[in-house]
Order: C-alpha cells, then structure tokens, then sequence
C-alpha cells in the first residue's frame, strides 16, 4: 500500500475572508505551534473552529490539552466553538468514536460554557466542508 502524501502543519498565521450570504467575515488560522501566542487573539473572536489532526495519534492528548486551554479562556466563555476532526480520508486512523472517547468529548460538551459543534472532514477532499460552511452561516448570518 503506498504511503499517503505528507502534509504540512500550519506555522504561522493566514487570514482568509469569506463572504457567506452578503455577510463577509474573516477566518484567522493560527497553527498548533502558535499555541502560546493564541490568547493574544481571543477579545477580537466571534466564533473558534479547532481543528484536531485525527490521523496524528502521538498528538491526541496534546490536542485536547490545547482544547480545554481554549474553552477555558474567559474572552471565549459564551462564543460558539467548532471541533473539527481532519484528515478522515486517510487510511488507518481511529474511528470518530475512539478520538472522541480520548478526548472524553462527551465531559467537554457536559462541562462547556459555550455551544460545542462537532463535525469530521477532510480539507484535502473537501468531504464534510459543506457542513463547516453551514455552521459558520448559522453563527454568522442572522
């Protein structure tokens, strides 16, 4: 079986604006290694989507360590959240319900003071990025 292709991590930080039914908004992505400098960025967010690279084992605990950083952050007590599963298209990974299990997602949800979404896709197909796009409409276009 042929390996898949790499990827790269996002280092840094790009801006990319969306334009959802008349209404533009603007998407920051920070890369996990921007982890120290995510607070900084915090007062100015409407919404989080976090996106955990499912086909990365050594890093689940990590992730979720990153995560409940995240939730906890008072600027981010009420904002609706997105957890996103990448990269589901590759081959021998945990299903959705071992990552979850890990994450104890069901005690995140539980405890969270903020609505909790979460959805798998695949940014390198596209598959299930037609479910992000309608949950940032559902946040953002009143």
């Amino acid at each position: 079986m042929p390996s898949p292709p790499a990827t790269l991590p996002t280092v840094g930080t790009n801006l990319t604006d969306l334009t959802l039914k008349k209404k533009k908004i603007t998407v920051r992505e920070l890369g996990g290694c921007m982890g120290p400098i995510w607070p900084s960025y915090f007062k100015d967010c409407s919404s989080v989507i976090f996106m955990v690279d499912a086909a990365n084992t050594a890093q689940i605990s990590s992730s979720c360590i990153q995560l409940l950083s995240v939730l906890s952050a008072e600027p981010l007590n009420k904002i609706p959240v997105l957890i996103l599963f990448n990269k589901r298209d590759m081959p021998c990974i945990m299903s959705l319900m071992e990552i979850k299990s890990l994450f104890r997602m069901d005690d995140i949800i539980a405890s969270a003071t903020q609505p909790i979404t979460t959805l798998e896709l695949s940014a390198r197909s596209g598959e299930g990025l037609q479910e992000v796009l309608s949950w940032l409409e559902s946040i953002t276009v009143k």
